[in-house]
């Protein structure tokens, strides 16, 4: 099968009408973070389980179409001894990796961030095709500030970002794009939608001298929204802001744009990304989800790290995976909550 051929044929797992992307790349310290206010030590058999529970779900492929895992998680098995990318191999649904290395300053300019992990990165990729993976997704981040982010802050990402899908596309992985802007800020939403309109700019130029296959990748990106120190917006508000970035900024070719909730509470990223199908149908990509702890937060809360509780917890994920699905469709009604 040819390279072409072979990501295409990733991307129609990834791309469907009705579903979404569950991000469950949660890092050892993340992981952490999320674990404690429950009250569960981040142990490695903790995070096997937890991640088990979430790749086991009865009935998830109906409404979930992709994972994106941590590393570790290739080589984890769930409960009868089944490796966890095999798990979500045999429900159809397409197993991904996290392949950043986190992230630090950018030095010069005072403020803004950039991410690591190139180093290596085509033999790690080769490696985690062989434990299953068929995309990757690499996240870098953009703090909104008086002066930030600065002309090269935008740019050295957007190399980044490029370099990287180019590595992937290579490797026969379909590459999923992050570039966020965060919501952290007192900043307004016109602020929000000025940033994100120059990042998206940037990295798609950045794409274009690398000779990224845009029909072959995927966007992740934040909604425009206003600093989470700033007033509340609507979701009509938003889904009409970020439309207007979006179809001024990213390119037809794209098959599909699943965006990040970046700290919006579950029904708020439900809410939003239904405005944003219900007002704007037939944009020339699927616009969808791929949420983290949009869909994970409610299912720590009822699990608790106890076995007795894991049925619970997979029917509150499921019910998270459900309305988002219908979110995407634009059929979502706050009464289904």
């Amino acid at each position: 099968m040819g390279i072409h051929n072979e990501l295409q044929d990733t991307l129609s797992g990834m791309v469907q009408a009705g579903k979404g992307i569950l991000a469950a790349d949660e890092s050892q310290p993340t992981i952490g973070k999320r674990f404690k206010p429950i009250g569960v030590e981040p142990s490695e058999e903790a995070r096997r389980a937890y991640r088990a529970l979430l790749f086991t779900a009865p009935d998830i492929e109906q409404y979930i179409s992709a994972v994106i895992a941590f590393e570790e998680t290739l080589a984890q098995s769930s409960d009868d001894g089944t490796v966890l990318p095999e798990v979500l191999t045999q429900r159809g649904i397409v197993p991904g990796i996290k392949v950043d290395k986190g992230k630090g300053p950018l030095p010069g300019t005072e403020g803004d961030l950039i991410t690591y992990g190139l180093d290596g990165l085509a033999d790690r990729l080769a490696r985690y095709r062989q434990q299953g993976a068929r995309f990757a997704k690499w996240r870098e981040v953009y703090v909104i500030g008086t002066h930030n982010p600065t002309h090269l802050g935008r740019h050295a990402n957007a190399e980044m970002l490029a370099r990287y899908a180019a590595v992937c596309q290579a490797q026969r992985i379909v590459p999923i794009v992050e570039p966020e802007v965060l919501m952290d800020g007192d900043h307004d939403i016109d602020r929000c939608a000025e940033v994100t309109e120059h990042v998206l700019h940037s990295v798609f130029h950045a794409l274009h001298l690398h000779g990224i296959s845009l029909e072959h990748m995927i966007l992740k990106p934040n909604m425009v929204l206003p600093g989470k120190d700033c007033r509340r917006a609507e979701p009509a508000e938003i889904a009409d802001a970020t439309i207007r970035v979006l179809r001024r900024t990213v390119p037809a070719a794209v098959p599909g744009i699943n965006f990040l909730s970046g700290g919006q509470d579950p029904e708020e990223a439900t809410a939003n990304l239904n405005a944003i199908n219900a007002q704007h149908p037939d944009q020339p990509w699927l616009l969808s989800f791929s949420y983290g702890r949009a869909l994970q937060q409610p299912v720590l809360q009822a699990w608790q790290g106890k076995p007795e509780n894991i049925a619970d917890a997979q029917r509150i994920l499921l019910k998270r995976a459900r309305l988002n699905a219908a979110a995407q469709r634009g059929e979502y009604d706050a009464d289904m909550e």
